[in-house]
């Protein structure tokens, strides 16, 4: 029997992400104080800051190409 397909998109398997980063993620996450291991607040601001970064990007490359989004 073949094994299921992942419903899981590609950029999120551990595999995509070279171990070298994937370490230090991990490592810049960590929290020894939280029940979970990670400190979310901390993750949460680099996300939200990654994102903003990208949305800057995108508006960026809208205006030079002269589309609108939506």
């Amino acid at each position: 029997m073949a094994p299921e397909p992942s419903t899981q998109a590609a950029a999120w398997e551990k595999s995509t992400v070279p171990q070298v980063d994937y370490d230090q993620i991990a490592h810049a996450l960590t929290s020894a104080e939280s029940p979970v291991g990670i400190d979310a607040k901390h993750t949460h601001v680099l996300i939200l800051h990654a994102l903003d970064r990208i949305e800057k990007r995108l508006v960026a490359l809208e205006e030079r190409l002269g589309s609108k989004p939506g």
